[in-house]
């Protein structure tokens, strides 16, 4: 009898455990996954702190300020002189995904950030970037300006992928074309996409509907597009519901993201609160 009222606790302990793991996982899986830690076909998942409140603030072009719940901003390809107001930023990380003076005024954030390169100074080389700082995950992902892979006239860069508060926010960089499977499983899941929209050295309209296909974010912002607004009004051309903000920022939580890929068109804002 004693056997069997141990077995039957064990077996219900053991169901237990069973039932809080699926919870676990379901609830508070983190947004990304380190592409580093992957074991197998079984990558490694980070948990997830408590959600919050994120902001996503946009000067131009490729420059983005991302700012998480408990207050870690991180710039990404701050921009020297294009025609763009310059801010005053107080970063605490800058990503640059090319060097290229459009990509990498770094000297433009104040304080003492930590600067992450996703090219190797001075070179050609790809760095591997793969770090937690505070609250917030980034890694980056190697990619291809223009072309594609081997062809002799691409130029490398990076893009970089942020966990905070749960989310999943990747930054295409100056991304050339559709990814491939092999950046698709360094990527991982992705809320939130930043990604070009105007041509030229980097991706169009066209492709870039194809990366929102390919991730199926909850969240598109359109970068990269100077004064295109040909090329925005074709990337919005589809089925997904498209908000045209007049601000260059907004904030969000999990429990007011949207529920289907929703396309959200940042304004620039050239004087007063930048």
């Amino acid at each position: 009898m004693k056997a069997k009222a141990s077995s039957s606790f064990l077996i219900r302990v053991v169901f237990g455990l069973l039932l809080l793991s699926l919870f676990h996982t379901s609830q508070v899986r983190a947004a990304c996954r380190n592409p580093n830690m992957a074991e197998g076909d079984d990558p490694f998942v980070r948990w997830a702190a408590n959600s919050g409140t994120i902001e996503i603030k946009w000067f131009g072009h490729s420059f983005f300020q991302i700012t998480s719940s408990s207050g870690t901003r991180i710039i990404t390809d701050p921009f020297g002189n294009m025609g763009y107001p310059m801010p005053e930023v107080w970063p605490n990380v800058v990503t640059v995904g090319k060097q290229s003076g459009n990509h990498s005024n770094v000297g433009l954030a104040k304080g003492d950030p930590l600067i992450l390169w996703g090219i190797k100074e001075g070179t050609r080389e790809w760095t591997q970037i793969d770090t937690t700082f505070r609250d917030v995950l980034i890694y980056n992902v190697p990619i291809y300006q223009r072309g594609f892979y081997g062809y002799e006239g691409s130029i490398r860069a990076s893009a970089f992928v942020f966990e905070m508060d749960g989310f999943c926010i990747c930054h295409t960089g100056d991304l050339g074309e559709p990814f491939n499977e092999d950046q698709l499983e360094l990527i991982g899941h992705v809320d939130i996409v930043l990604l070009p929209v105007g041509g030229g050295p980097t991706m169009g309209p066209e492709n870039a509907k194809k990366v929102v296909e390919q991730l199926k974010p909850k969240i598109a912002v359109p970068m990269h597009y100077f004064s295109d607004l040909t090329a925005v009004e074709r990337f919005i051309d589809g089925p997904y519901k498209v908000w045209s903000l007049d601000t260059n920022r907004f904030t969000v939580s999990k429990d007011t993201l949207p529920q289907n890929t929703e396309i959200f068109l940042l304004k620039v804002i050239r004087e007063g609160d930048l």
